[in-house]
């Protein structure tokens, strides 16, 4: 346990940003889900819906610094390749 007062601020801080990062990489596995979901009942509508929201959050955990760069590029082109695979 810290005693000087700076160290117990940075405990705070650091549970804080836990939590929020917490937050936002379950908010991100969810839009994933959805998506999922869409693409498995095969409705191409939904699934182009579910893919736009995907993307928008991934793009956000992204620049906040919850995942990096390369792999929210990642995730979008694997997951635009299988909407695009759904249509064909």
């Amino acid at each position: 346990m810290p005693n000087i007062k700076s160290a117990k601020k940075r405990v705070k801080i650091t549970e804080t940003k836990t939590m929020r990062n917490k937050i936002e990489k379950t908010i991100l596995k969810t839009a994933i889900k959805k998506y999922e979901v869409a693409l498995a009942t095969g409705d191409k509508v939904a699934a182009e819906d579910a893919f736009k929201a995907m993307c928008k959050k991934i793009d956000r955990a992204a620049a906040h610094g919850i995942i990096s760069k390369n792999k929210a590029a990642r995730k979008t082109s694997r997951m635009a390749i299988k909407l695009n695979q759904l249509g064909a």
